[in-house]
């Protein structure tokens, strides 16, 4: 599992750290060996035997966690050496009180805050009230947590704990811990955000664009002094963004705060030196932009924890050495804007394959280059684009699924491949391109984009949707993403309006699906169909769509449209008579 693989990450550094510190120790007493005083010696010989013990103890810790055996930090590195004048005071720690029997703990599912599962906003008032032994808050980088739970498990005793009781001890922290991956560790004892700025100099901090992250970790922003009404934890919606390293790997951990869909919503590009990855949340883009610090190899690894809404994404450096940090932010670096203020970005992908759907329309599948990872959010639409004649044209394209049939588990999302379902026209300049273009040719793919939201799902007991030809591909998704993820969908319903019956996008999978799918149910309506045709007949009117939409008693609807501009609009305009709300209407457009 994601989580547990991360934790394995996270645990490495900490788990060498912890080693080192017992060869410190060891050199000491060595020292004290020297002053030929037997008693020390026979100290000596104990504290040595001791920490042989608990070395034995963290390596098999180590083996059992699949902890690679390769020595990092490297030697002399800042995560094993604290700064001269700072050495940490070490004490032992009861038995059943390792850093395995912490994470076993944090594992276990007792509530180490104290508030079953709550996040709330802590007042500078609120901390200082929490200052005992069985009842500790501290304060870092802005992030209140419930370390009572901790004091038998801190390596440097409860009395050096202690010193950060009730407090913001960010300053503190630094001092000793700067590289401790402590969001980890304290993740089940998070209490919540401080209501204030926690102290001056994280505000000096800001000054500087690095300077607003520490190993990755982004400063809550700058908070009203006022009490702020309640909802206070709704307001805080920024995601914020992390990153460890190994010897041979660097990893990105985003923090999008809220749960992710199936689909995904991550967009990875590493190209040269520069890496970029952006979130698509909602109607919301949150992007991370840097030129990496050092060379790394081409490809990314995307994965993504959709309940409790992170994404790591990991890379492999070229030369094996530490990074003090990603590297140097670009324009638009850690941003949270709307997706519509987001300029494009192209990568260059192949085309694999081309199968046909119908007559006329094909499914054209691109590889993404090796270092991008596209997961494109259901609704939302790319662009291809390509050079005819010296002039760049670009047209857009809704992605579709292998297939429209749900499978029995989770599907995989969208990463390396994208799939487009492409209608051919004779005398269209993109698309007879399109289908004159032999497999291995490139292409330009930019975005996604789109308005589409899936808050607009909330609550929707009935789906219904109408579709005109190729304005049936964001409905693809749309009715895979009902049937699979959204419980509160009672009913969804496609009316599909095509010209003749050999028109139909993926006939026999609408078919095969409304036998399985007691929920789904397609009506096809020909304009011109042939005198063996059973089904409706004609085009889109006001009596054939008020018999289609239903709006049964305590049911909540929305009536999504695609098509052809003509057809659309005329959808619409016959929907709204119908008294369907502007919040129940949605339309796909290009």
């Amino acid at each position: 599992m994601f989580s547990e693989s991360t934790d394995r990450k996270n645990i490495t550094g900490m788990l060498k750290e912890d080693d080192e510190d017992f060869e410190e120790e060891d050199e000491e007493d060595d020292r004290a060996a020297n002053r030929g005083n037997i008693s020390d010696v026979l100290s000596v010989i104990s504290s040595v035997v001791s920490g042989f013990l608990r070395s034995w103890i963290c390596l098999k810790a180590s083996e059992m966690l699949n902890v690679p055996s390769q020595s990092f930090p490297a030697a002399g590195s800042q995560q094993r050496v604290a700064p001269a004048g700072q050495s940490r005071n070490k004490v032992a720690l009861k038995p059943g009180h390792s850093l395995l029997d912490w994470i076993r703990l944090t594992k276990s599912g007792r509530d180490l805050t104290g508030l079953r599962g709550r996040l709330i906003e802590v007042t500078e008032e609120e901390l200082k009230k929490h200052n005992t032994r069985n009842d500790c808050w501290t304060c870092i980088r802005g992030m209140v947590y419930n370390v009572s739970a901790y004091m038998d498990f801190h390596p440097g005793g409860e009395e050096e704990l202690m010193r950060a009781a009730g407090i913001d001890s960010t300053d503190l922290f630094d001092q000793v811990h700067r590289w401790v991956n402590y969001e980890s560790m304290l993740k089940e004892c998070l209490v919540g955000r401080m209501a204030v700025k926690p102290s001056p100099a994280l505000q000096a901090q800001t000054e500087k664009m690095e300077s607003t992250h520490l190993n990755g970790l982004s400063l809550p922003p700058p908070l009203r002094q006022e009490p702020v009404p309640t909802p206070l934890p709704a307001k805080d919606h920024r995601p914020r963004y992390d990153w460890f390293q190994t010897e041979g790997t660097v990893s990105i951990v985003v923090y999008t705060k809220r749960k992710i869909p199936s689909a995904g919503c991550a967009v990875v590009d590493l190209q040269d030196d520069t890496l970029r990855v952006e979130m698509l949340l909602g109607k919301m883009s949150y992007l991370l932009y840097w030129r990496l610090s050092s060379e790394v190899q081409g490809c990314v690894d995307v994965q993504t924890a959709h309940s409790v809404g992170k994404v790591q994404v990991c890379f492999h450096k070229s030369v094996k050495d530490k990074w003090t940090k990603v590297g140097q932010p670009l324009e638009h670096h850690d941003t949270f804007i709307q997706c519509k203020d987001r300029e494009l970005f192209y990568r260059e992908c192949v085309l694999v394959s081309k199968t046909d759907v119908t007559h006329d329309t094909q499914v054209l599948r691109l590889q993404l280059p090796p270092g991008s990872h596209m997961q494109v959010p259901v609704g939302r639409h790319v662009y291809l684009k390509t050079s005819l004649q010296g002039t760049d044209v670009v047209k857009p394209y809704t992605p579709v699924d292998q297939t429209l049939i749900p499978p029995s588990q989770s599907s995989a999302e969208m990463g390396s491949d994208l799939q487009l379902m492409i209608k051919i026209y004779p005398d269209g300049l993109l698309t007879s391109h399109l289908a004159n273009l032999p497999v291995g040719s490139s292409l330009s793919v930019g975005g996604p984009e789109g308005s589409f939201s899936l808050r607009i799902l909330r609550d929707v007991t009935h789906l219904y949707m109408l579709a005109a030809g190729t304005g049936f591909t964001p409905m693809a998704r749309l009715i895979r993403l009902a049937l699979q993820d959204l419980t509160s969908v009672r009913k969804s319903k496609l009316m599909f309006f095509n010209r003749q019956e050999r028109d139909i996008l993926w006939c026999s999978q609408l078919d095969e699906l409304c036998s399985k799918e007691e929920r789904f149910e397609v009506e096809h309506v020909l304009s011109e169909p042939t005198d063996s045709w059973r089904g409706r007949r004609g085009r889109i009117d006001a009596c054939m769509l008020q018999n289609f939409l239903e709006r049964p008693e305590d049911s909540k609807c929305l009536v999504c449209v695609c098509g052809p501009t003509g057809f659309t609009e005329l959808a619409v305009q016959l929907v709204r008579k119908l008294d369907f709300s502007e919040e129940e209407i949605h339309i796909f457009q290009g």
